[in-house]
């Protein structure tokens, strides 16, 4: 069985990025619903006691998209911070090296997460066949890992996640999330990414959901 996570900061840290409402509904529900789903889909089946990776990665149809929706939330969730932290020196020249600047990684990323049409996900990703940084869009419960490639950091850009507090203003809603990006998770989560491959997503996923 899986459970929710804990969150790593209280709901009402956030200021005027995301109240604690929205916290209510978006992983006290949504989040909340996927795990249940999630356990009674896998119940009396060949992933009764799989690990959230391998269900990911060898499920389809509804079972995957609950599955990836637990670990899609999981990752937002460390993603962001009540304020924001210290970029390791390793990804910020990795930021500049792929990118021509910090700034230009940022209206890069903000304009992608902005303009992707309907329900997703905007992430950073390490691409371990070109050893680069990526900006990817995934719709509804996609997720990079399946494609080979390692998140770095992700926004979620599903309705409920910022309609609560901004309404249908999602530019308004990234601005605030840059503002309060976990770069202290996105520096160790791009450190692992080189150095363990998908195999820091198989860490990071058992880590948060460990079997009994």
């Amino acid at each position: 069985m899986f459970k929710l996570r804990e969150l790593p900061y209280s709901k009402d840290s956030m200021g005027d990025f995301l109240s604690p409402v929205t916290f209510d509904f978006h992983y006290g529900k949504h989040h909340q619903t996927y795990i249940n789903n999630l356990n009674n889909l896998i119940a009396n089946t060949e992933f009764a006691q799989s690990s959230l990776f391998d269900i990911i990665t060898k499920a389809n149809g509804g079972l995957f998209n609950n599955a990836a929706q637990v670990y899609n939330h999981d990752f937002y969730w460390d993603c962001i911070a009540p304020s924001a932290t210290e970029i390791s020196a390793e990804l910020k020249d990795a930021l500049i090296a792929d990118f021509g600047s910090l700034e230009a990684f940022k209206e890069a990323y903000i304009k992608s997460a902005t303009t992707l049409f309907g329900s997703g996900w905007c992430w950073l990703v390490y691409n371990p066949s070109n050893q680069k940084l990526e900006i990817t869009q995934t719709s509804n419960a996609a997720t990079p890992p399946t494609d080979g490639k390692i998140p770095v950091l992700v926004v979620d850009v599903w309705e409920h996640a910022y309609y609560i507090d901004h309404k249908n203003a999602r530019a308004t809603y990234l601005e605030k999330f840059y503002s309060h990006i976990n770069w202290k998770f996105a520096s160790q989560a791009y450190q692992w990414a080189k150095k363990e491959g998908l195999n820091s997503v198989n860490f990071y996923m058992n880590d948060i959901h460990k079997k009994a």
